[in-house]
């Protein structure tokens, strides 16, 4: 008999924003529920909401929006 063919170890693993220095940058952006349009990603709030407010002005049925965050996440194995 031959021994042991594979070792299985658990381990915990952790998840969490990605705070490195190389991480990708958090973004925001808000899509128009009505008609599925949305403003381009932004590192900030102020070109979305900007977008939102242009969009309901010359779309005055178009009142409903979604938030979009995109942020970047890591895992790590814990020790």
């Amino acid at each position: 008999m031959s021994g042991p063919r594979a070792i299985v170890r658990h381990v915990q693993w952790t998840l969490a924003p990605n705070q490195e220095p190389d991480a990708e940058p958090q973004t925001y952006a808000m899509l128009c529920v009505v008609c599925g349009e949305s403003s381009p990603a932004a590192e900030g709030w102020d070109a979305p909401q900007g977008w939102a407010l242009s969009h309901s002005g010359r779309n005055p049925s178009h009142h409903t929006y979604r938030e979009l965050i995109t942020r970047s996440w890591r895992t790590w194995m814990n020790s």
